[in-house]
């Protein structure tokens, strides 16, 4: 909706036993991966060792036409990724995946992450030599990997080793010309899982409702610190990093940023929003008609708050479907027109009123003003908003698009003027206390709430902001 908290990748891998159109494979999981990423997208494909890419910005179905798809042929093995990129601008050369060439070979990696060291790391590279083409942490990531299989026996000794040095938040899908080789960093903070299919070929993905795009069974999650290497002798897995450090997965994961029909750590995603809906039933109570979800977000939080309030649940809100990013947005002076054109109210549900509106998350809160007036204009009597995460208060280094407090409105105004700026008779917020229990005992991780806390599982940067490396190039001279 125009100001929502926005996530940063969706990878996904395939390797299979025999050469096939492992291409078209990719491009059903990330389509179902789309939500994690609209600025751009791109596949490889391994045919015995040679690397075929395509990737720009856009939208899966626009960027990979059928014979887009065609031109990247057959294989054994095959990556791809869509992005929102936390670090580095929209540009085509810094879609994924990345393909380096080195004096060991040819590698492709995919990232979903975001390193709080990708200053320092590409400082101390390029001091050494290293030549970067595009403004993305993840060339970091390659180059670090690049450089450890120099003197390391396999490539999947080299991601090892890089795991030592590269800090932060990352989830991989790394493409050898004879492997696939997954990893997830020690504090788990993105999802990471893999499947198989009945023909025998492995799957990695973001998220499990990747893999039944593609008819894979879900095996398992790759834990913290884990590296998984697919091989045609078979899957092997590398844990000398598990359990150096408390898991933390970032918990908009499931209030927010995965599909509800993911499972991820165990815990099911539609399950966990239930949950913290009948948490702010029980936090923040109130005299109403009718409880709506902002969709898509926010349905299954209000699923769960109606339950437990006992407050009918109701369709308040048509979305329109056909909206996508290459939409025309309004100018600056007819921006309610947009969410007008997203959102219409049913007036049978809203007119005459009293409404619980619950949504995933305010950061500006100027969608949530809009919103709001929409319903006023409906006729609702009332409208009380219920939120299904504490308020942002502090900036995220971990792949959530949150770089400064600046723009956050909980950092300067209370719950009573945040209502009152959005137009709202009342606001209540998840606890987090209550967000670090969405997992319902069933979670098999601890969760980062730093964003709402302020209290980071790992050393932070001492600067951090999306387009850094681009100001830095800026500045430079001749």
């Amino acid at each position: 909706m125009g100001e929502s908290v926005r996530e940063e990748c969706g990878v996904f891998g395939i390797f299979s036993p025999e050469r096939t159109d492992v291409a078209r494979s990719v491009y059903y999981g990330l389509f179902a991966l789309q939500h994690r990423g609209q600025e751009g997208c791109g596949i490889t494909v391994n045919d015995d060792g040679v690397f075929h890419t395509y990737k720009d910005i856009g939208l899966v179905n626009e960027v990979f036409t059928p014979e887009r798809l065609d031109s990247l042929g057959k294989g054994s093995i095959a990556i791809g990724h869509v992005r929102y990129g936390t670090t580095g601008k929209n540009s085509r050369r810094n879609c994924q995946p990345m393909e380096v060439n080195h004096i060991k070979g040819v590698m492709a990696v995919a990232h979903n992450g975001n390193l709080t060291n990708a200053g320092e790391l590409r400082r101390e590279l390029e001091l050494s030599g290293s030549i970067f083409h595009t403004t993305s942490d993840t060339e970091s990531i390659a180059y670090v990997i690049t450089r450890e299989r120099l003197s390391a026996p396999s490539i999947e000794v080299a991601v090892s080793r890089a795991f030592d040095k590269i800090e932060g938040a990352y989830s991989l899908i790394i493409m050898s010309p004879t492997k696939m080789i997954i990893g997830r960093d020690k504090n788990g903070f993105r999802p990471l899982c893999y499947g198989q299919c009945s023909d025998g070929s492995y799957v990695a993905a973001s998220e499990s409702c990747a893999l039944g795009a593609v008819g894979a069974k879900f095996i398992r999650d790759v834990e913290p610190g884990e590296i998984v290497v697919f091989t045609q002798n078979g899957i092997f897995s590398m844990t000398e990093h598990c359990n150096k450090t408390k898991s933390t997965l970032c918990v908009f994961e499931h209030i927010y940023f995965a599909r509800s029909d993911s499972v991820i750590d165990g815990v099911s995603v539609h399950e966990a929003r239930m949950r913290a809906g009948e948490f702010l039933a029980q936090e923040h109570p109130v005299d109403a008609d009718v409880v709506i979800g902002v969709p898509d977000s926010g349905i299954d939080a209000a699923l769960g708050y109606a339950k437990k309030s006992g407050i009918p649940y109701g369709i308040g809100f048509v979305k329109n479907k056909y909206i996508a990013r290459t939409f025309i947005s309004p100018g600056q002076s007819d921006r309610e027109n947009k969410v007008r054109i997203k959102l219409n109210p049913i007036e049978s549900v809203v007119s005459g009123k009293r409404i619980v509106l619950v949504d995933d998350s305010i950061v500006r809160g100027t969608t949530s003003e809009r919103i709001v007036r929409v319903l006023r204009e409906a006729g609702a009597a009332e409208v009380h908003m219920r939120i299904s995460a504490p308020p942002f208060m502090n900036p995220c280094y971990y792949g959530t698009d949150i770089d400064s407090r600046d723009a956050l409105i909980a950092c300067h105004h209370s719950v009573e003027e945040i209502a009152r700026i959005i137009g709202a008779d009342s606001l209540g917020y998840l606890s987090i206390e209550h967000a670090t229990q969405l997992g319902g005992g069933k979670s098999k991780c601890s969760f980062c709430t730093a964003c709402f806390s302020g209290e980071y599982p790992t050393a932070i940067p001492k600067e951090q902001y999306k387009n850094k490396f681009e100001n830095k190039i800026s500045q430079r001279s001749d």
